[in-house]
Formats: structure tokens, sequence, C-alpha cells
């Protein structure tokens, strides 16, 4: 059996032992769904948004107050009656106490209440819109962050292959000195061949340890966890172009964001307009009142009962701010418009920039999975050649850093197709798992 087939079945074998410590790219995106401190802060802005659409924050209903005053005083008073009479007391008491309940309810404010009670509303929609992009990032961050993984793993098991095949390659130098078929050289230079395979997987074995770091991060969880990854980096290549651009008008979440403020917009001239009415509000109550006086023709009152009554205000002159607020209003609904035409033309250059590079990827991969099978392929010829001594050692390292390379470029090619696609996915704003 040729040694790559050997190595590919050893590499099988050792991922199946492994598998229970398997995290796959949907666990894993769960997981963050569910830890992430981004996301849960986002969540926590859209709960304070959905508390606040009321009918009491918008100001359609009464409201109701308990009222308590006391007041007390000591006074020298001199009093000159209609007689003539005079009256004089010293640290004369007078005291006064009133408590009760009033009731007050806006009932018409030019409709501006109502107004108030749409944008609480579309508050909450930014809140939802927020917490999806938030999610999307995170969502693209998480799947970045693995396939990465993936791809510099399987660099890794590369790189153990290679290692493999250059300890057979010393062994085999090794046997050819020891019956004088071989220099002393060879097996030297075999040797550093093998030191420089084993430097090489240290240093990738620290990148994919960091990237796994990440990952926890990510997924908010104790950063020491370990886990094995997919092997496989699967890429959709059906994605069509405009197809992409019509899933961006309806599901990307700056444009929606830019669609809520203006209707914000709309309803903040609404609201401004509504001060050109009359503001008309019923008020009633029932209050009780005592008093005690040490002098005067009445020591002592007390009195309780039901007011009620209807006030009403309207602007008349405010020194031009009513219009200046109505333009001011108009100027930003403008704004808005604006904002939208700018944000298609952005994201559609986004979306066409974003597909022209994943097309170039996809070409990439398909060429690079056509050299790393070449590059097999010449391993194995190569190595042949050089168990029955028709080629040097220098051929054949040559041969392997080629299929090493060859590997390296394929599983590049790979995440850049993979990306190319999550970058697309993301900006139309729907990334699936599947």
């Amino acid at each position: 059996m040729r040694i790559v087939a050997v190595l590919s079945f050893i590499v099988c074998f050792v991922s199946i032992s492994r598998a229970q410590g398997l995290l796959t790219v949907r666990e894993a995106v769960e997981t963050a769904l569910e830890n992430n401190f981004e996301i849960k802060l986002s969540q926590n802005d859209l709960r304070v948004a959905q508390e606040n659409v009321t009918y009491g924050n918008a100001g359609m209903l009464p409201t109701v107050t308990g009222n308590f005053s006391q007041n007390n005083n000591l006074q020298n008073s001199t009093q000159t009656q209609a007689s003539g009479e005079q009256r004089s007391l010293k640290n004369a008491k007078n005291n006064s106490m009133n408590y009760g309940v009033s009731i007050g309810w806006t009932i018409f404010d030019g409709l501006g209440m109502f107004s108030r009670y749409d944008i609480l509303k579309e508050n909450q929609k930014l809140g939802e819109v927020e917490l999806k992009r938030t999610i999307l990032n995170k969502v693209s961050e998480v799947i970045s962050t693995y396939y990465t993984i993936v791809e510099q793993n399987n660099l890794l098991q590369a790189i153990d292959s290679s290692i493999i095949i250059s300890k057979e390659r010393l062994q085999t130098a090794e046997n050819r000195f020891s019956i004088g078929k071989a220099s002393r050289l060879e097996v030297l230079n075999v040797q550093v061949n093998l030191n420089e395979d084993e430097s090489s997987r240290l240093r990738q074995a620290d990148v994919v340890k960091n990237l796994k770091i990440t990952l926890n991060s990510l997924m908010a969880r104790d950063l020491s966890v370990e886990f094995d990854v997919e092997r496989d980096l699967e890429y959709d290549d059906t994605l069509i172009l405009d197809d992409l651009m019509q899933k961006a008008k309806q599901h990307n979440p700056d444009l929606q964001l830019i669609s809520i403020n203006r209707r914000m917009a709309e309803l903040e001239l609404k609201r401004v307009k509504a001060a050109r009415y009359p503001t008309v509000r019923l008020n009633t109550g029932y209050n009780f009142a005592e008093t005690e006086s040490s002098l005067g023709f009445v020591s002592q009152s007390n009195s309780r009962g039901l007011n009620y009554g209807v006030t009403a205000s309207v602007n008349i002159f405010d020194g031009f701010n009513q219009r200046r607020n109505e333009r001011v209003a108009k100027i930003q609904i403008e704004s808005a418009d604006l904002l939208i035409e700018q944000q298609n033309l952005t994201i559609n250059t986004a979306i066409a920039t974003a597909f022209q590079t994943y097309q170039t990827n996809l070409s990439l991969a398909r060429l690079e999975e056509t050299n790393e099978d070449i590059a097999r392929q010449n391993l194995n010829i190569t190595l042949e050649k050089y168990k029955i001594g028709s080629i040097s050692a220098v051929e054949f390292r040559d041969a392997q850093e080629n299929f090493i390379n060859a590997v390296s470029r394929f599983n590049t090619a790979k995440l850049q197709a993979k990306l190319s696609e999550l970058q697309l996915k993301e900006i139309i704003g729907n990334i699936d798992l599947e």
C-alpha cells in the first residue's frame, strides 16, 4: 500500500477515535447565541425598548396624584378691629393642613400622543433590527473562526503526514548508508528535513491552539476547553448575483434600520405639527383642608369636597419656533431619503465586489484541488523511485514540499471561497448553516 494511502487511513482513524470531542459549526453557533455577551447586551436593549411601548409613556392615560401639605407658624400678632378695638397675642399659632387626590387627563393634544406611541413602536423595531445585526455579525465571526480552524487543522495534519514521510526517508537513508549505497551527508540532510518539519508542526499547532481560544471566547465559555472540528469544509458554489441583490433589499439590517429611521422622521413631523392645535386637559380631585388660628375671626375650620374643571391652551406665538421645528423635521425626512439611496448604492457595490471575489475564489479552489491531486500522485511516484534509489533525496524533498504546499494552497482556497460566501450572506442579512 502506498504511503499516502496509509497516512489517509491513519488520519481517518484518529479523527474517529476523537469524535467524542467534536464540535460542529452548528453547535458553535448555538453556544455563541446563548452565551455571547454582545448578543445578551443587545437583547437587553430590545427589552428596554419593549418595556417603553406603553400608552402611559405616550401620554394617553390620566395621571393620579396624592397631595399632602402642612404649614405651621408662630407669630406675634396685633389686630385692629373695625370698631377700633385692638387685639394682640404673642406666639400666636397658625396651622394649615391640606391633603387629597387629584386626577389630570390630556384628552387632546393635536394627536401628538398617537405620534409618540408610534415612535415608541418604531424604537422597538429598531431594537429588533439591531439585535438581528448583532447576531449576524457574531454568527459570521463564529463561522469564519471555525472554518479557519478547520483549514489550519487540515494543514497541521498535512504536516503530520510529512513528518511520517520524513521519518520513513530517514530510515531508508540510514539503511542505504549502512549498506554503503548512500553517504553520511545524505542521512544528515534528511535529518535536517525532519527537524524542519517538526519545527513547522510546533508553529502550526500554536496557530490552531490560539484559534481555538478565540472561538471559545466568542462562545463565552472556558478558554481552556479542548475540542475537535470537522475535517471537511463545504462551500456553496450556487450563489447568483441577481438573487443576492433582491434578498438584500428585503433582509439587509442596515437598510431596515434606515427605513425605520425615515418612518420615525415622518412621525416626528406629525408630533411637531401637533403643537399648532390646542391642548385640552380634564382636571378633577377630592381635597381635605384644616386650618387653625389663635387670633382671628375663625379659630378653626375644616373643608372637604370635589373639584373639577377643564383647561385648554393653544400656542399663539412662540418666536417662530414652531415653523422652524417643522422645517427641521422636513429636512430630516429628506436626509432619510438620501440615506436610503446612499445605503442601497453602498450595499449593491459591496455585493458586486464580494461576488466577484467569490467567483475568483471558487475558480482558485477548483484549480488548487486539481493541483493537490497532481502533487499527491507525484509524491507517490517520487517515493517509490526514492526507495529504489533512482532519484536523490533532494529531488524527493522537492516533491514532498510541493505536496505540502499544494495541500496548504487548496485548504486556503477552500477557506477563502467559504469566507466569500459567508460575506455575501452576511451582507444580504441571511446566514444559513446548511
